[in-house]
């Protein structure tokens, strides 16, 4: 029984090493996992827009405007209601933006002249605008982000499904001075409907000549 008895504790205490081993040289990595993941989501792909590189002008061409594109990522907020902030400021200059905000009683007004703010220090900083004042909102958009679903106790044992729903808010801003007609008001409307007709006769049903 003696023999039994340290024969199995030889057995329990030369298993420990064998299995810390086993974890230790375990080959399994997720960082580029995560990455593919990441680069899936196309999150980082509006920020690439600075790292565009434009050949140079000629003196007789139209000098090329600068512009800077920033992205608020993952904030709790719902991008339905969003949607209401972003095209508020879509055409204004970014003083005009940041004051209207002020006065906006909204949750996602703060998001928004938040990112607003440092897309104007980074153009300044980064990507030599002269006049932080010389700026305007070219694009304000909102992009959905993770809705994580919860579980919300109701009376006689019933239970409600909840979302706690994230957004993402991006913006171009370029120098100069804004637009006076941004969404271009002048068109008619037989002019909208003609281009309408000509984008539905441009279809093409995929797999086919």
């Amino acid at each position: 029984m003696n023999l039994l008895g340290n024969l199995s504790r030889l057995i329990t205490f030369n298993a420990r090493p064998i299995a810390l081993t086993q974890v230790h040289k375990s080959h399994i990595h997720l960082s580029s996992t995560l990455f593919a993941y990441e680069k899936q989501q196309g999150s980082n792909k509006w920020v690439e827009h600075n790292k565009t590189i434009f050949p140079p002008q000629t003196p007789d061409e139209t000098p090329r405007p600068a512009y800077v594109c920033h992205v608020n990522k993952y904030f709790k907020y719902s991008p339905e209601k969003m949607w209401y902030i972003a095209i508020l400021v879509r055409g204004m200059s970014v003083d005009e933006a940041v004051r209207q905000l002020s006065f906006v009683d909204k949750k996602g007004s703060d998001f928004a002249k938040e990112t607003i703010l440092e897309a104007q220090k980074m153009a300044v900083e980064r990507h030599n605008v002269e006049y932080k004042t010389n700026l305007w909102v070219a694009e304000s958009f909102v992009g959905k982000g993770k809705a994580i679903k919860g579980v919300r106790r109701h009376a006689r044992r019933r239970f409600g499904e909840v979302e706690y729903k994230y957004c993402h808010y991006y913006v171009r801003l370029e120098e100069g001075t804004p637009p006076v007609d941004y969404y271009n008001k002048s068109v008619t409307p037989s002019q909208q409907l003609e281009k309408y007709m000509k984008q539905m006769r441009c279809r093409k049903v995929p797999n086919t000549l």
